[in-house]
């Protein structure tokens, strides 16, 4: 199954990793070592804390904490002081003899200044400044709460938008897009479960619920070679571990959703629940119409999580997600679609210097839709199940190593048609089901070679393999798209003949070597440039026309017509603190390169597609770009600015001299390509009693097609369109803002409670989701018809904790 001499070329890098570190640490070798290690935790509830920084000034040295708390680092025997620093969390000073390995765990208390986000010692900031670690943000769930939003929503996705190079397709749209990319080119984790689709109500709001987020973190380039099998990005999040030191229960109540999160301890001290459900009651609302009353518009998720600490060395946790949206008319029409997923996961400590996560995973994408005045249902969807060993080796305080396996297995259901009654006049049918198998082994390094030279550099050896039970067409010389030279158009070729595949055949086999390198050189305490550059390999495609993905887009595998995308990604910056880390400012410019990137002919029809290798070609994609992010870190105004000037383009060029390709085979815009994007976030505390925040974006229109003349047919005009993407919608701009009223009482109760209010679009701005064109009933005359989803939207909502 795999390749032996690709895995050989993996045991010969832990072999060379392993004795370059020997060599980096050679006059040290003589000092007797020893091990500091343990785990980071929030002291009034246990939840351990993700990305906590470890400094020991004597030695300059530090260390981070991996997504479960542990930390490790191996210093010559002598007296150290142990610095840590964590976001919202006040700083812990411990003096130590380092005679013996030793295990030190910390309980950090909360901060007093909740709102001063990066306020850490000089330590954290300027292990920032010294990681190789770029094209990464991260966001605190306690400054994403302070943001205004839509219906006064509190939404993970949405605040990803104010950060460079994230943008998405308009007000309303689903998924989000990263330096140029399409949405389905982001891998979306939750608890290491694969999220395909991330939105309620087809994109106004996002399935994460905040309470139930303890960390999330964005990597849009020098991604880590544990992440694999998708182009543009990997947002990983994680949830809480739920207290087991006391019960305590958090909600909000809103205009359209409320939500209501329960933790608590199985055994104090040891084990612990989290539950958490939301769920929107704005269809309730539609029942007090007469027009209205058989209408409905909602979506429900719930959050659960149990752990139990077996042991000082061995940790379970298991944790689910449950979502749906429906959406009925008249009970005539209803859609449901949503995630489910689960993991089982396995923390062992082998020793003081090696952790391990085992993790087994379920994850489910399910859309349906029953069409009863048709009469016929329609079920579809996408299932994977994975299994993922991931190993910590902290060999030194100068190096360590990463690595791993996993693989995922994926069932595809395109479509299952089914008669609604007796007498409906739809036969059953069903589309082929696909199966694909996705294995993959990872080694990786963080190697700080000096005081001002960082690394981290690894492989990723990725494999696919698209099985049967699958009928597949066969066509003359292997070419399922045929060019019409007298019509100038591609056309659907016509199969000749079939073949069957048996269950778990393989119909194509794909691997690829995906290199990652990162390097940081630091200039001095408070500046460095980095540099990075990864290959990124997608076997699954997502299907679909349109600029943001909807419920209805159809996930398929690569097969020996629908090739993987390659992503090859470039990136420099220079990173910089001033005044004592007051402020910060990163500037990043990047390049990235797409193989294999599907277009569709014109007219291609997806839907219940039987040969979608019918109507797709591959083409290619690039983006670039220069992002600036200006941050204020600490005080009671504290926020930050950032500016994306990019271009995204895609080419499909023809195959032959003959063929046009798509838009003569010129580069052009792709549906994601946003020239300009600017936004702003602040958070300002007035007092105790008072806060305020305020968001505003302004983007480039979106790339669309316009018509450019028309003929008429039998009295009828008719539009002729120009090329791809060569108009813009309008600017998109909007501004936000909220205000945060916390009773003064709340300091003597068990019962605390705040009052948001929000106004979103403060101006009134009808950004256009849409512009269409068509005849005016009455003159005959063309007209430009603009579809606008908010003006301004005011909100209220009460949030509680006890």
């Amino acid at each position: 199954m795999f390749d032996t001499k690709k895995i050989a070329i993996l045991f010969f890098l832990v072999n060379c990793f392993s004795g370059f570190a020997q060599i980096t640490n050679g006059n040290e070798q003589a000092k007797q070592k020893f091990t500091l290690s343990g785990t980071i935790s929030d002291s009034k509830n246990n939840e351990t804390l993700i990305g906590v920084n470890i400094y020991i000034p004597e030695t300059q040295s530090s260390i981070n904490t991996n997504q479960y708390g542990f930390y490790s680092i191996t210093l010559p025997k002598g007296t150290y002081t142990v610095l840590v620093s964590y976001i919202g969390f006040q700083n812990t000073t411990k003096k130590i003899n380092l005679d013996q390995n030793t295990k030190l765990n910390f309980n950090l208390s909360d901060s007093q200044e909740e709102l001063k986000e990066v306020i850490i010692t000089g330590t954290s900031t300027s292990t920032q400044i010294r990681k190789p670690e770029m094209s990464v943000n991260k966001l605190s769930i306690s400054s994403i709460k302070k943001m205004p939003v839509v219906l006064g929503e509190v939404d993970v996705i949405k605040s990803l938008l104010l950060l460079p190079g994230v943008t998405n397709a308009g007000e309303g749209a689903s998924g989000f897009n990263v330096r140029g990319g399409g949405a389905d080119q982001n891998l979306i984790l939750l608890d290491e479960a694969t999220i395909f689709n991330s939105s309620h109500v087809f994109g106004f709001f996002s399935v994460f619920n905040p309470d139930a987020i303890k960390d999330l973190k964005l990597y849009k380039g020098g991604i880590p070679a544990n992440f694999g099998g998708r182009a543009s990005s990997v947002l990983d999040i994680y949830q809480k571990d739920g207290s087991s030191k006391a019960f305590h229960a958090n909600g909000g109540i809103g205009l359209i959703s409320s939500r209501l999160l329960l933790e608590g301890p199985l055994v104090k001290d040891k084990g612990s629940f989290l539950i958490g459900g939301r769920s929107s009651y704005a269809h309730l609302f539609l029942k007090l119409s007469e027009e209205q009353k058989n209408n409905s518009a909602y979506f429900y998720d719930l959050n659960t999580k149990l752990s139990y600490k077996l042991n000082d060395n061995n940790n379970l946790y298991l944790s689910g997600y449950f979502g749906r949206d429906v959406f009925a008319i008249n009970k005539s029409f209803s859609n449901t679609y949503g995630n489910a997923t689960l993991n089982l996961r396995w923390n062992h400590l082998f020793s003081d210097k090696l952790f391990s996560n085992l993790s087994v995973i379920y994850s489910d994408y399910y859309y349906g839709l029953d069409l009863d005045f048709v009469g016929f249902n329609w079920d579809s969807g996408i299932k994977n199940y994975n299994i993922k060993y991931d190993f910590k080796n902290y060999i030194s305080d100068k190096f360590k190593l990463n690595y791993g396996v996993n693989a995922i297995y994926y069932s595809f259901n395109p479509g299952t048609i089914k008669p609604s009654d007796a007498n409906s006049g739809i036969n059953f049918d069903q589309l082929d089901k696909k199966y694909a198998f996705e294995p993959a082994l990872y080694l990786s390094a963080e190697h700080e070679l000096s005081k001002k030279i960082a690394l981290t550099y690894g492989l990723r050896y990725s494999l696919f393999y698209r099985l049967g039970q699958s009928t597949m067409n066969l066509y003359s010389n292997d070419n399922p798209v045929l060019f019409n030279t007298d019509l100038q158009i591609y056309e659907k070729a016509t199969p000749i003949g079939t073949t069957f595949f048996s269950k778990n055949k393989v119909i194509q086999r794909y691997d690829n070597m995906e290199p990652r390198l990162a390097i940081s050189y630091q200039l001095n305490d408070n500046a460095s440039v980095k540099g990075s550059y990864n290959r990124m390999v997608q076997y699954l495609q997502l299907i679909s026309n349109t600029s943001s993905p909807t419920p209805l887009d159809v996930w398929t595998p690569s097969d020996n017509f629908i090739k993987p995308q390659l992503a090859d990604q470039v990136a420099v910056g220079y990173f910089r603190n001033f005044k004592n880390k007051m402020y910060s400012l990163e500037v990043e410019t990047y390049y990235k390169k797409i193989k294999n990137r599907l277009d569709y002919i014109d007219g291609a029809d997806l839907i219940a597609n039987k040969a979608i290798e019918q109507i797709v070609l591959n083409g290619q994609m690039r983006s670039y770009g220069l992002e600036i992010m200006f941050r204020k870190n600490e005080g009671n105004l504290n926020g930050w600015i950032s500016y994306t000037l990019s271009k995204s383009e895609q080419q499909t060029p023809g195959r032959t001299p003959e063929e046009l390709g798509i838009n003569n085979g010129a580069w052009y815009s792709s549906v994601y390509d946003k020239t300009h994007n600017l936004a702003l976030t602040g958070a300002y505390k007035k007092n105790e009693k008072w806060s305020f925040g305020v968001n505003f974006i302004i983007q480039s229109g979106q790339p669309v097609t316009y018509p450019n003349s028309q003929y008429y047919y039998s009295g009828i005009a008719v539009p002729s369109y120009g090329l791809r993407n060569e108009n813009r919608l309008p600017a998109y701009h909007h501004l936000d803002v909220s205000a945060t009223l916390t009773p003064t009482k709340n300091q003597d109760r068990n019962w605390k409670g705040e009052w948001v209010f929000s106004i979103y679009n403060l101006y009134n701005r009808k950004n256009a989701a849409s512009i269409n064109f068509r005849q005016n009933e009455d003159t005959g005359a063309n007209q430009a018809v603009r579809t606008s989803i908010f003006g301004i939207v005011p909100a209220v909502s009460y949030n509680f904790k006890f």
